[in-house]
């Protein structure tokens, strides 16, 4: 397998079913986007496999007003299925001979389509692209990924509710260690609130919160990489590694307040979101993605921002005080069935989304988008882009897991949901674990 890769200092979720007419291949071709530009009668119909389902009304509406811009190209959006990583669903398209014009994958997928979709080496956003952004999609010096977001994730807290816990304003900068996020938990229950709950989905476990053990190994990531090709080897135990068990310390705390520990895997994401926006729980593991949820719940008018997951009780140690982000989602497009006019139209739906002014509103103020692009300036639209775009900017950063397996978060997040509920202890988590990267082809 190729070598873990990472992004320095920038997940990731199945998608809700819709169902929509056509795909790539099917779809009437018409003339190119540059005849379209010159008012041709012929319509270019093009389409765009969506993997973040919290944002997939946003991309609805996205694709409304991109038509309404470019009148003579259709743009319709369709959804992965529920439980389906965008690498299946992909390859489900491509075996059917219908795959979709664009495709919405995590980085890690690029490579795997690399002979199916286009070079993007030419396009002129890749110059306004911030630091790294296409080095993780870049192969033998060409690009094949459009970088479409930057996003960031750990403790996401409703201050209203920390406020009221501390009996002032609360300090972010007051929890630095596993045993100060105890105290808080403790403080938001005194209060009369749940201090936090745990979204048990296999995504948000094996693709965000179980790889913080893995990043957060050492900061030079020649060591980091040097440890996933070590657990690979299976010359590692992760059952005496001090990152693995101190994240695995702070999951128990976790557990142990967890507002649904009586059936931890019976909650929704959207109940994650409902929770924290009522101001019924404190914190919420979670990413920036998950603004829209919390605000269309949220009855308090609180304040949002994010803090680091602490992995042991020493303040210095790395990752107790960095926030995980990086380049996630990258938009490929299709060369194998897509027609060369319908091709050209996608690449005017990525030139949209980074050089026209519509375009640029739906991903920071629509959507929630954290840009990978210097040229866009317009601030985050919501707290937690904020709260992440503030720790990129002090340096408190920790670069998440860019380029895992395809089937990493669906085996490994199996079994974090086997300890979660109780089947499993960590010595059985922590084998499974290690049985997974010593059979990985």
């Amino acid at each position: 397998m190729k070598k873990t890769r990472w992004v320095k200092g920038i997940a990731c979720t199945a998608a809700l079913s819709l169902v929509l007419a056509g795909c790539g291949g099917n779809a009437n071709s018409g003339d190119s986007a540059e005849s379209s530009a010159k008012g041709s009668a012929k319509e270019v119909k093009i389409t765009l496999l969506n993997s973040k389902s919290e944002i997939q009304t946003q991309l609805e509406e996205a694709a409304k007003t991109f038509h309404q811009d470019h009148p003579d190209i259709t743009l319709e959006i369709m959804a992965a299925p529920n439980g389906t990583s965008p690498f299946e669903k992909a390859s489900t398209l491509y075996a059917s001979g219908n795959p979709p014009t664009m495709m919405m994958l995590d980085t890690a997928d690029v490579e795997k389509f690399k002979d199916r979709i286009l070079d993007l080496s030419g396009e002129k956003w890749n110059a306004d692209a911030v630091e790294n952004a296409t080095s993780y999609t870049t192969y033998d010096g060409k690009n094949y990924g459009f970088p479409f977001s930057i996003e960031g994730y750990g403790f996401i807290y409703n201050k209203k509710v920390l406020d009221q816990a501390v009996g002032g304003t609360f300090d972010p900068s007051t929890v630095q260690t596993t045993a100060d996020l105890e105290k808080l938990f403790k403080q938001i229950e005194a209060s009369g609130k749940k201090a936090l709950i745990i979204s048990p989905m296999d995504w948000s476990l094996g693709a965000h919160f179980l790889p913080l053990a893995y990043a957060g190994q050492s900061k030079d990531m020649a060591e980091v990489d040097k440890f996933i090709e070590s657990l690979k080897a299976g010359s590692v135990d992760l059952a005496q590694n001090k990152v693995f068990n101190g994240l695995m310390d702070t999951f128990d705390i976790m557990m142990k307040y967890n507002i649904d520990q009586k059936s931890p895997l019976s909650g929704a994401y959207e109940r994650g979101g409902e929770m924290l926006g009522k101001g019924e729980v404190g914190l919420w593991f979670q990413g920036n993605w998950a603004w829209p949820q919390i605000q269309s719940f949220d009855t308090t008018s609180g304040a949002y921002a994010f803090l680091p997951v602490p992995i042991s009780n020493n303040p210095s140690d790395y990752g107790n005080q960095e926030i995980s982000s990086a380049v996630s989602k990258r938009i490929v497009i299709d060369k194998e069935e897509s027609t060369p006019e319908q091709q050209e139209a996608a690449k005017a739906f990525l030139n949209w989304i980074v050089y026209e002014q519509n375009g640029q509103d739906f991903l920071v103020n629509k959507a929630s988008i954290i840009p990978a692009f210097k040229n866009i300036t317009l601030p985050a639209a919501d707290p937690l882009g904020k709260s992440i775009q503030d720790y990129i900017a002090k340096g408190k950063s920790e670069p998440s897991m860019s380029l895992m397996p395809a089937d990493h978060w669906s085996v490994v997040g199996a079994s974090m949901q086997k300890y979660l509920s109780g089947a499993g202890d960590r010595a059985a988590l922590a084998k499974e674990i290690g049985d997974y990267w010593k059979n990985l082809k």
